[in-house]
């Protein structure tokens, strides 16, 4: 059994590998109004990051996967070549001109000629024709020389010959040339050798040179012909291509098979056996039939250099389109595979082409097959197309009317009635006839009149009608077959919704996809619930609008959202694979989506024009994905300005990228992006971030710009990074920037508004100073003020308590002097009262005759005198009387000495303000005693006779 499933699996790989597919490969024709350049395209080449370059007779063309750039030589001439070496740079060569282009800090591509390393007397070239890097090498070829540099691009060698070299090619990693009187030469030693039998092609073109084995080549010929050339002999190859083709150009693609650019007859592609697997002219899928220039890239894609134009043919895909270049006009519905011929049908009827795997005939229409159809099928050997116009039977390459109604959408047989075939009409259902080797029209079903366009039987013979906008029918014929009874299931019955359902038969299974899933019935409950075989495979919004399964049990589907395969594997799962067919879906018919099984892993997809064409391959993967680049960079404005054009070289670690700086006024900035995928320029999407405004990455969009206004002063990081169709996420490409900030906010703006700043602290220093100055000064004053009023206050409230105190001290002092006068006056009482008594004490002993008597009043006498002695009664009083009047006696003697003690005593008492008549008591004088003590006092004090002597003892 695994012996047999490997030789099957083999023989599937063999023929995937060497047959030829019905129809033409995806393309894509940029003319000279796309590229800006001109018509003659004489080489390709693609660096590290996808970018494609073209030698065009208007100078280097660029290739992006979205745009075109183009850049001339100093002399504007024709590039002959291009070629990149493993470094990044675009080597060129051309009309007396041969350099490399490198970008600059800007990303722009400048160009370095090497014509003056030459000797002078070699520098005056006419073309150089090829460019080949051999070894560590770099070889430029002209017809007359060939020129070898090393790799620090230094000239290590000049080869000449006699006669014109033709043409170069690459033999087994060495120089190989093609000179007219010699035939093939190769290089040894830094000298031309002649090829062992290479003389064997001495007059004539060598335009190609397949090395296939290290000694079997295939040397292709500009008019010659094509040579299996070996060292034991050299014959023509066999190839089915026309005799007299012209040969311009040939490439080896990377699965071995040979590619050829004719002058007159437009592209062959053949097996490495000769047979041919793809041809392309002007009739079927190509602009121009002169082809210059071919070239694989690293997707697998070709891509051909026109006399006029380019064209890109996407081989790598598993797809092939059958269109109007195929010869099949009008929009895909259905089509049918039987007995190597491939029926299809389309809005303009039936088309027929003989297919046998390795060759096709090209499309023809079939005789009579005319109108709308709807579906083809087989049903007991006969080829029946349902169309707009009824039944019709496809016989012996004719279509023949079935009699019976018109408007049918397809066919079935009926259930445990192998004669019988239903089929689904625009009202209701049909019954058709199988009876002596033809079919025939039987009768129309009643009971049922709604449009019966996706139905499917189940294992009881019941008949399950989805109806795109009401809901599903489950339908049984009588047993008569001439009627219908049916049974209606909507919402109510487990339907998510009435709309877009559609009914398929799937592992034996009737299922149903809807808006919301897969579902199907549950005869235990009769509603319709979720299928979980198909749950992990699917989202839960997931409509299918057409589902087919192949023989091998794949499950080939259409939705709204998402095209695939889910492929079958041993235990019964599935592996789902839908990622590819993103690059189908723009194409696919938007009207009655259709899926057509050819043969097992082979299906037809209807398209809007005609069918797409797909074979499963287990061994197909996604090409590369390439990383994203930002290719311009823009300053905004009035007029936009270019600041960097993009980035050619794979950078390497330690690569520094010069930041720019953005005035403030200029900061509108415009980025736009790609993805070097050719052909895709409407399915790449893109996603955008710039950092130090936003947080991270926006929405994926298939726009591949992004404008940014009025952006504030700062470091920003602008971040793209692509999605192709795989969903596979290039790498991110950055762009570092500064913007500026205005001139009032630079930073000698801040130094001058520090200075300002300063200056005007200063100013307002100085003036809240001088303000706080007057203020404090104004407080002062008012303290001032107010402290003069309270010290005058003050002074007067000491004043008021001087005036106080002297008031009280003249109190104290009126009170002493009361006390002084009234001792004084009790003195003086005391002293008359004593002098009277001694007087009269006195006058007893004169008058007494007792002597004892008289002895004992002298005695009383003596002791009365001694009483009465004033000094010591004086001194007392003299002391009280300085303690009152501030040492008035002291201050008087001493002003004058001249006062005696009685005029003293007058003064003292004077001081007292003591009347006359009390001074006399005191003095023990008459009034008239004491007149005249003031008179002589007046005197000694040098008194006049204005002034008043108690005022004055008063006032001193």
């Amino acid at each position: 059994m695994r012996t047999c499933l490997s030789l099957i699996l083999y023989l599937l790989l063999l023929g995937n590998c060497f047959a030829q597919s019905p129809g033409l490969p995806f393309s894509k024709y940029y003319s000279t109004n796309d590229y800006q350049g001109g018509i003659q395209n004489f080489s390709f080449t693609q660096n590290d990051l996808g970018l494609i370059y073209v030698a065009n007779n208007f100078g280097l063309l660029e290739y992006d996967g979205s745009t075109w750039r183009r850049y001339t030589l100093p002399n504007s001439t024709k590039i002959r070549d291009v070629a990149i070496d493993d470094s990044g740079t675009i080597f060129v060569a051309g009309q007396a001109q041969f350099g490399y282009f490198r970008p600059n800090e800007s990303g722009k591509l400048s160009y370095f000629s090497l014509l003056e390393k030459l000797p002078e007397e070699k520098q005056n070239l006419e073309e150089i024709w090829r460019i080949l890097f051999i070894q560590d090498k770099i070889v430029f070829c002209t017809f007359d020389e060939i020129f070898i540099f090393n790799k620090n691009l230094e000239l290590a060698h000049i080869l000449d010959l006699e006669g014109d070299f033709e043409s170069f090619h690459i033999a087994n990693n060495n120089l190989l040339v093609n000179q007219n009187e010699k035939g093939l030469l190769y290089l040894e030693n830094d000298q031309l050798a002649a090829w062992e039998k290479g003389d064997f092609f001495k007059d004539m073109l060598v335009v190609g040179f397949i090395s296939l084995t290290k000694n079997q080549h295939l040397v292709f010929t500009r008019n010659e012909g094509i040579f299996s050339f070996s060292p034991s002999k050299t014959e023509p190859w066999r190839a089915n291509i026309p005799v007299d083709i012209q040969i311009n150009t040939v490439h080896q693609l990377k699965n071995g098979n040979i590619a050829i650019g004719s002058q007159r007859n437009g592209l062959f592609i053949l097996s490495p056996e000769g047979e041919i697997l793809l041809e392309m002219n002007k009739e079927n899928g190509l602009r121009n039939n002169s082809i210059l220039s071919l070239f694989e890239d690293v997707s697998g894609n070709l891509w051909v250099g026109h006399n006029n134009g380019i064209t890109l043919l996407e081989l790598s895909l598993p797809f092939r389109l059958i269109d109007q270049f195929s010869g099949l006009p009008g929009t895909g519905y259905d089509a049918y595979f039987k007995e190597n011929q491939l029926i299809y049908g389309t809005n303009y009827g039936l088309f027929s082409e003989t297919w046998n795997g390795k060759s096709t005939k090209g499309v023809s229409s079939v005789s009579g097959g005319i109108g709308q159809v709807y579906q083809i099928s087989e049903i007991q050997n006969f080829l029946l197309s349902a169309q707009n116009d009824g039944a019709f039977q496809i016989q012996n390459g004719s279509v023949k009317a079935i009699d019976g109604p018109p408007g049918i959408w397809n066919f079935q047989p009926l259930k445990d009635h192998p004669n019988l075939v239903l089929a689904g009409s625009y009202s209701g259902f049909l019954l058709f006839e199988i009876e002596n080797g033809s079919i025939r029209f039987l009768r129309k079903l009643k009971g049922f009149e709604e449009s019966s366009r996706l139905f499917e039987q189940d294992s009881n013979g019941d008949i399950w009608m989805a109806h795109g906008y009401k809901g599903i029918y489950r339908l049984r014929l009588n047993s008569s077959l001439d009627s219908l009874e049916f049974k209606f299931y909507g919402t109510e019955s487990g339907l998510p919704t009435t709309l877009l359902n559609s009914v398929w038969k799937l592992n034996n299974q009737l299922v149903f996809s809807t808006q919301y899933g897969l579902y199907r019935h549950n005869p235990e409950s009769d509603r319709l619930e979720l299928d979980p075989n198909f749950q992990p495979y699917f989202d839960y919004d997931f409509s299918a609008t057409s589902m087919a399964e192949d023989p091998l049990g794949n499950i080939f589907y259409l939705g709204e959202k998402e095209v695939g395969v889910l492929e079958r594997q041993i235990n019964g799962s599935y592996t789902k694979n839908n990622q590819i067919f993103n690059k189908i879906k723009p194409f696919l018919n938007d009207d009655l989506q259709n899926i057509s099984l050819i043969r097992p892993n082979e299906v037809l997809f209807a398209a809007n024009e005609g069918f797409i064409w797909y074979k499963l391959d287990r061994n197909y993967s996604a090409p590369q994905a390439f990383p994203t680049l930002i290719r311009s960079v823009y300053l905004t404005g009035i007029a936009d300005s270019l600041i960097w054009e993009g980035k050619y070289i794979a950078e390497k670690e330690n690569s520094i990228q010069k930041i720019p700086n953005i005035p403030y006024h200029r900061a509108n900035l415009r980025f736009e992006a790609s993805n070097p995928i050719p052909n895709n320029e409407n399915t790449t999407q893109y996603q955008f971030w710039l950092e130090g405004l936003e947080d991270g990455f926006g929405e994926w969009t298939t726009k591949r710009d992004k404008a940014f206004t009025n952006l504030r002063e700062g470091n920003y990081t602008f971040h793209v990074r692509s999605k192709d169709i795989y969903s596979q996420i290039g790498e991110e490409d950055q762009f570092e920037f500064k913007v500026l900030p205005p001139w009032y906010r630079s930073p000698l703006a801040y130094v001058i508004y520090t200075i300002l700043g300063i200056i005007a602290l200063a100013l307002a220093f100085r003036y809240l100073d001088r303000r706080m100055k007057k203020a404090a000064a104004k407080i002062k004053a008012a303290q001032s003020k107010v402290i003069q009023q309270k010290e005058s206050d003050l002074k007067d409230s000491q004043r008021e308590i001087e005036r106080l105190k002297t008031e009280k001290l003249r109190s104290e002092i009126l009170i002493k002097n009361k006390e002084l006068a009234s001792t004084t006056m009790h003195l003086i009482n005391k002293n008359g009262f004593i002098d009277q008594t001694k007087t009269q004490l006195m006058n007893i002993t004169k008058k007494s005759k007792n002597q004892e008597v008289k002895d004992e009043i002298k005695k009383i006498i003596n002791s009365i005198e001694k009483n009465i002695a004033g000094d010591k009664d004086w001194e007392q009083f003299e002391m009280h009387f300085d303690e009152v009047h501030g040492d008035f006696m002291n201050r008087f003697k001493t002003k004058f000495p001249d006062l005696s003690p009685q005029e003293i005593k007058l003064s003292a008492y004077l001081r007292m303000n003591l009347s006359s008549k009390e001074i006399a008591n005191l003095m023990n004088i008459s009034v008239r005693g004491v007149e005249i003590a003031r008179y002589r006092l007046r005197k000694k004090i040098h008194l006049e006779r204005s002034d008043n002597l108690q005022e004055f003892i008063l006032k001193f």
